[in-house]
């Protein structure tokens, strides 16, 4: 989860004014926490806000263990997920003379195919390559995010599926797969992402981080994460073999101390932001905001560098304001935590800055013409292709995501929506009631996975046993419907596009898999 951007945020950096207000920080970061300690026997997280040398506000709240009854504290060790992706981009680059940005993949991993093995090593890593996530691709398949899978087959699925969301370098959307593969690249040469991590970053700076291959391994310190579901709080957990696009773990505490090291530019974080934060390119020459594993934004005339992380029950944010040399850190044991919003607004109050207001858009459901895309507007939330942000206040009459790989720049024209997402330009119309074609139904197969649904009247099944799950279908004009399904703490959408015995299944992240008439 890349932070937040506006269109301007690519303008000259402007230093801020007077020195940080680190009793303002405090307070907000503990009123921003409180609402964790008010909750009974509820997990919770913590806040930290540093300066090269010293983090003067840590402040927690909440538990780190259901079980146990123990206080979450700046030392209880969480699941990093995402924020591992620009610590994977540090290791290539120091071994750039052995897998290179220019590279294709194909070079390092020959059993790809397709346009897949002509991705570059670089694209792989800006979010500008194409690739479909692996795990929500699995998702469609009508795997559980609970199931387990190892690193051999996974890597055989990825080369079997060939094929990109879009061509490489035509637009930019979030996907974990090119960080798998380049850690597989990288493996195949000797370097292996663990053993780097503690032998270059652990111990100079003294921090305990671990990344492990599966969700089951034994971690020093690990807290269970958490999500709140109808029969109360559950443990989070998933099956999916965990890769560099998400596999650190470590404290609150520890990601600070590794923050100050990035700011400094000292240590093993040296040239990580001169060159891990260079803008990154479309075919078309357009920067985007998103480098390789650090994501650019903006508050205020303040410059921002950083990047989120979400697994099933953990949520962590890392915030780095390096002009003025200062950060802020989220973790949390807990799914329903929106570290973004915590980390940005305890950097408005660091800085003495405004937070950008909300904007809003005309609520309903909207779908392009002629593809599987689709809008759902709520509030002042724009969920596109089922990935959601929220909307603020643009140049010009404009709705901005302030997202660095979800990038929107939306309005209102006529009765429907125009703008673009992911520096793609895109025209939405509103949709229509109308009933679900009698072309869809029937069994749907996808023979080479060995995966199908079925749909019966306004209802789509997947799923076998006392696993077999349904959705009401929702249509979306030109004979496209929509599904939403359950996957453990999320929800699911898809659209489906029927073309003779043929139906295109396309989530945010996901956009290749076929099924054919059974």
């Amino acid at each position: 989860m890349p932070i937040p951007t506006t269109s301007s945020a690519r303008a000259e950096a402007v230093a801020p004014t007077g020195k940080p207000d680190w009793a303002a920080a405090e307070a907000r970061a503990a009123e921003l926490v409180a609402p964790w300690a008010a909750e009974e026997g509820a997990p919770g997280g913590a806040i930290l806000a540093f300066d090269t040398h010293s983090i003067p506000v840590a402040v927690a709240a909440g538990l780190e263990s259901l079980s146990t009854g123990a206080a979450f504290s700046a030392d209880s060790v969480v699941r990093y997920a995402s924020v591992t992706k620009h610590v994977l981009a540090a290791m290539q680059r120091r071994h750039r003379d052995r897998v290179a940005l220019g590279h294709p993949l194909g070079r390092h991993l020959p059993e790809l195919r397709g346009p897949m093995a002509e991705v570059s090593v670089g694209r792989a890593l800006d979010m500008t390559g194409g690739l479909p996530d692996v795990r929500e691709t699995l998702s469609l398949l009508g795997l559980s995010v609970h199931t387990a899978t190892d690193a051999a087959p996974l890597l055989d699925f990825i080369a079997s599926l060939g094929a990109l969301n879009f061509p490489a370098g035509r637009e930019i959307s979030y996907s974990n797969t090119g960080y798998r593969l380049v850690e597989t690249a990288l493996a195949r040469q000797g370097i292996v992402f663990d053993d780097w991590v503690q032998a270059e970053i652990g111990a100079p700076l003294g921090i305990a981080w671990r990344a492990p291959e599966t969700w089951f391994d034994p971690i020093p310190g690990l807290v269970p994460g958490y999500w709140k579901g109808a029969m109360g709080w559950q443990l989070g957990n998933a099956g999916l073999h965990l890769s560099a696009s998400g596999s650190l773990t470590g404290s609150g505490r520890a990601l600070a101390i590794w923050g100050q090291a990035v700011l400094a530019n000292r240590g093993p974080a040296a040239g990580l932001l001169a060159e891990q934060a260079a803008p990154r390119h479309l075919l078309d020459g357009r920067a985007t905001a998103y480098g390789l594993g650090l994501a650019h934004g903006r508050l205020g005339p303040v410059a921002l560098v950083g990047h989120g992380g979400s697994h099933a029950g953990y949520k962590t944010y890392l915030l780095l304001a390096p002009e003025p040399g200062l950060g802020i850190v989220v973790v949390s044991n807990r799914e329903d935590t929106g570290a973004y919003g915590l980390a940005l607004r305890t950097m408005a109050a660091l800085l003495g800055q405004e937070m950008p207001p909300p904007a809003s858009l005309p609520e309903g459901l909207y779908a392009e013409p002629g593809t599987g895309h689709w809008l759902e507007v709520t509030g002042n939330t724009a969920s596109f292709l089922g990935a959601s942000e929220v909307l603020y206040q643009g140049d010009a009459g404009w709705a901005v995501s302030l997202s660095a790989h979800n990038p929107m720049r939306l309005r209102a024209e006529g009765s429907g929506i125009e703008g673009e997402i992911g520096h793609v330009a895109r025209h939405f119309r509103p949709v229509a009631a109308e009933a679900v074609p009698a072309a869809a139904q029937g069994p749907w197969r996808c023979p080479a996975y060995h995966a199908g649904f079925d749909i019966e009247g306004e209802t789509l099944a997947t799923g076998i046993g006392p696993a077999r799950m349904t959705a009401r279908l929702r249509p979306l004009g030109e004979g496209r419907l929509l599904a939403t399904l359950p996957d453990g703490p999320w929800n699911k959408q898809f659209s489906l596009s029927f073309k003779g015995d043929e139906v295109a299944l396309v989530s945010h992240r996901s956009r290749v898999l076929r099924f054919r008439r059974g």
